[in-house]
């Protein structure tokens, strides 16, 4: 910290003090203020959204790691890292509406947590997802997009424009609406055809069939990510910790535009400074797009 921010926010820490306000509030809103934003639709964001993936062992890695991620993330240890990101300007989690996270979400929200933006990503078979889609919406999403997967099967079977029904069908409901994709032609087809979408998650990686973390994907996904007209937001951009995280970050960051944002996940067992180190690198990264 340069000495003349160190003294602005010593002066703005002493006010509230005077006031009676905590430090834990000032200094979480100032960095809050220094969190760059983008808009899904008409939803306002941080520019680094907060993955979920390791909360359910979800580590795309081999070995005992999943294992190690489902027993570390009680729900308790879940909304300690919610509260987290929250105090380095984070502003949204994404994650799939099973019955566990609801629960969880509603319990954290109900007992003042800060973390209050829940993008939804409907993941079960395609009879399924409309009524996901309901439920997610109804248990307090603030948008909502197809998993990537999911998206992907149906281009594969020739039933794409089935998507365009469950896109309307989430705008009708009155939030954002978007969908996902790890292959780099859906997105581009979902433009072609005109399918409402208020935003984009793109994969880093084309791991639509596997974990197969390919040196090249990345360049890929980003030429497709600068031809769409819509926000994206670039997931797995870390290859699930394969990457080093200031060489994920500005890669990311330099390749994706103004209006684009990030979406990573944190394993804090061994780490707890993760989070934090994660948004200083958002903040300072956030400059390099064009």
């Amino acid at each position: 910290m340069h000495r003349r921010d160190f003294l602005k926010r010593a002066g703005i820490l002493g006010a509230a003090v005077a006031s009676g306000g905590g430090t834990d509030t000032v200094f979480g809103e100032d960095m809050a203020r220094s969190m760059p934003t983008i808009r899904l639709g008409d939803l306002e964001v941080s520019r680094l959204l907060l993955g979920t993936n390791p909360f359910y062992g979800f580590a795309h890695k081999p070995g005992d790691i999943g294992r190690q991620m489902t027993e570390y993330y009680t729900d308790e240890q879940i909304m300690e890292d919610l509260d987290r990101a929250a105090a380095q300007g984070i502003t949204a989690v994404v994650g799939p509406p099973f019955e566990r996270w609801q629960k969880l979400f509603k319990a954290y929200l109900d007992r003042g947590g800060r973390l209050r933006i829940w993008i939804a990503q409907p993941d079960r078979s395609p009879e399924k997802i409309p009524a996901e889609i309901e439920e997610s919406v109804k248990a307090g999403a603030k948008a909502v997009y197809i998993q990537g997967h999911r998206v992907e099967a149906m281009y594969e079977k020739d039933t794409f424009e089935a998507v365009r029904g469950w896109v309307e069908l989430i705008r009708k409901l009155g939030v954002p609406a978007g969908i996902g994709a790890h292959r780099t032609d859906c997105h581009l087809e979902a433009q072609k055809r005109k399918f409402p979408v208020d935003f984009y998650f793109q994969c880093m990686y084309n791991v639509a069939h596997g974990d197969s973390f390919e040196r090249e994907d990345p360049k890929r996904a980003v030429e497709v990510i600068r031809q769409l007209e819509k926000p994206v937001v670039a997931y797995k951009i870390l290859g699930a910790g394969r990457v080093p995280p200031r060489e994920g970050f500005e890669f990311a960051f330099r390749n994706i535009r103004p209006e684009d944002g990030v979406c990573v996940g944190v394993f804090t067992k061994n780490a707890p400074d993760q989070i934090k180190q994660n948004a200083d690198l958002a903040k300072e990264c956030s400059a390099l797009s064009r």
